[in-house]
């Protein structure tokens, strides 16, 4: 994790800098799913990669195959070749829980009262808490979902992996506690009052990412300091900036701007202790593009993969 947020920090100050090419990402629609394919490239990293995402619901029914299928190309920058082919399952979650890792580094309080706030107990809300754990000293974590052996299995496992103490909260409210809180739910409607959150909090937003679903009411947007992955991605994706846009709520200006802004000082993040901040992710190829010249480096150098003859 601590290498997966070196290498999206560098891409995300590149995108700042004007040495990456991000393009749209492309959707096609078959008779039966989605296909999504995000393509990206990174001049400095030297790294040229392509996602290739499916969406298909009755996969599990009629294949035993996940819903949700990942992969990545990865080209070589000086001929063009596939040099290259990974599951990006595993590289996606790890990468967009890097991404809040940086967003912590630059807009969390250096000083915080070791308490991290986790809603949802999924495979990205155990890379939130992992991504944290990084760049904050913390001394413990709290969880809230609506499943209880979900969260069970959260504490189990996070807690041996990071030596953390981790507690099950009862009530959204409890979660609170935390000077840090990830929202990483597949819920379509806000999690918590903004009202309740305590000044100084730093917020990263992961789990909503179309424009009519939302984790994160309006008082929470309107109070806090907005930084988003990509301008361009939160008012076409993130409902959770798009609906109070839409409702006169707030206006463009209220989104402060990108993180990679942040991280090349051409924006101050936090400017004083009390302030409330919010990171606003929806997932960037450049993100994926870096994490998997990373992954294939590291396997050249451990030996690890498999050659393929094509």
């Amino acid at each position: 994790m601590s290498d997966c947020i070196n290498a999206v920090e560098k891409a995300f100050a590149e995108l700042t800098n004007g040495t990456a090419v991000l393009p749209l990402r492309i959707g096609i629609k078959s008779d039966m799913g989605l296909n999504l394919y995000m393509p990206a490239y990174l001049k400095e990293s030297q790294a040229l990669a392509c996602k290739v995402v499916s969406v298909y619901k009755d996969n599990p029914i009629k294949f035993g195959l996940p819903t949700t299928i990942g992969k990545v190309l990865l080209q070589d920058p000086e001929t063009g070749e596939v040099k290259c082919i990974m599951d990006g399952g595993y590289l996606t979650a790890v990468r967009t829980g890097a991404a809040s890792g940086v967003a912590t580094k630059y807009l969390a309080n250096k000083e915080t009262n070791g308490i991290v706030g986790i809603f949802g107990a999924g495979v990205q809300a155990k890379m939130q808490l992992w991504a944290i754990y990084e760049v904050r000293k913390i001394k413990k974590a709290i969880v809230f979902d609506l499943l209880e052996d979900v969260a069970n299995n959260f504490i189990n496992e996070m807690s041996k992996k990071l030596n953390l103490e981790i507690t099950k909260a009862n009530s959204p409210e409890e979660v609170l506690e935390g000077d840090i809180i990830c929202t990483a739910t597949s819920s379509s409607t806000p999690l918590f009052d903004g009202n309740k959150i305590r000044p100084g909090t730093h917020i990263n937003g992961i789990g909503s990412h179309t424009p009519n679903t939302r984790e994160l009411d309006t008082i929470t947007i309107k109070r806090s300091l907005v930084v988003g992955d990509s301008t361009e991605a939160c008012f076409n994706e993130a409902g959770d900036i798009i609906i109070p846009f839409k409702n006169k709520e707030i206006t463009q200006s209220h989104f402060y701007g990108e993180l990679g802004e942040i991280i090349t000082g051409k924006k101050q993040g936090r400017t004083d202790a009390s302030q409330i901040t919010l990171f606003k992710s929806n997932g960037l190829a450049i993100q994926d593009a870096a994490t998997a010249k990373l992954v294939y480096d590291k396997a050249l150098e451990m030996g690890i993969g498999t050659n393929v003859n094509i």
